[in-house]
């Protein structure tokens, strides 16, 4: 890998890191991330933390080809257990569903007690993930999605502070799950996300509906939520 060929998604999640970042990046698949950051800012260090010992070695070979193995320590470990309290400022965790990242965040919160900074990736379910940040204090400061290689990916950043500020209270469950910021830039692999949804939920509430006996609350949620896209692909 050279500077350049990070993907376009990992360089986005890589842009919301500070100059002179100390952080984790969990799950870090070859440390193509870490190093992408040591490379071009000189300041940062980083832990990449590797469950399984296929890509922990890899992550090594990939740390000590660009020779940056005094900044960059690759430690085989389960999810935040690779970091000790007060170690890092920053968590990235990316490429992984939504309620994985939350179960690794819940489970390693005693080592956040310093992180001002959470960028996650989720690739499904990014709403288990907004309201695990609301539901800890974490303030939601930015979204961003990108479409690459036919697949579309939300990108969140969370910052310690008051999570209900990005929210508009008679709106927050649509917020929650559409996100506050997408809602409010609308850019286009944001409203051809929502055309997929709409396509499903529509699919989901005619299934549903000649089921003999349907689920009225799971029916009225599924409804509720194709309200909401199409608000938004009206607007």
């Amino acid at each position: 890998m050279n500077v350049n060929q990070l993907s376009k998604r990992l360089a986005l999640v890589a842009d919301y890191l500070p100059k002179g970042a100390h952080f984790a990046d969990i799950g870090s698949d070859h440390a193509y991330l870490p190093c992408f950051v040591c490379m071009k800012d000189p300041e940062a260090r980083a832990v990449a933390g590797e469950v399984n010992q296929g890509p922990y070695d890899s992550a090594k070979s990939e740390v000590e080809k660009h020779k940056l193995e005094d900044r960059i320590d690759v430690r085989l470990g389960d999810g935040l257990a690779v970091v000790a309290p007060g170690e890092i400022k920053q968590v990235v965790i990316a490429g992984m569903g939504g309620p994985l990242i939350r179960d690794i965040l819940e489970g390693g919160k005693e080592k956040l007690s310093h992180v001002n900074r959470i960028v996650v990736q989720p690739n499904i379910d990014s709403r288990s993930l907004r309201r695990w940040f609301f539901q800890h204090d974490y303030k939601l400061v930015d979204e961003t999605i990108v479409e690459e290689s036919g697949h579309i990916y939300e990108i969140l950043v969370a910052e310690k502070g008051d999570p209900s500020s990005p929210y508009q209270q008679q709106m927050i469950e649509k917020e929650m799950w559409l996100g506050p910021y997408l809602l409010e830039k609308r850019p286009e692999p944001f409203i051809k996300k929502c055309k997929e949804e709409w396509n499903k939920k529509q699919y989901i509430i005619k299934q549903m509906n000649q089921a003999t006996y349907p689920d009225e609350e799971k029916l009225k949620q599924q409804q509720k939520e194709l309200k909401w896209l199409e608000e938004v692909l009206q607007s």
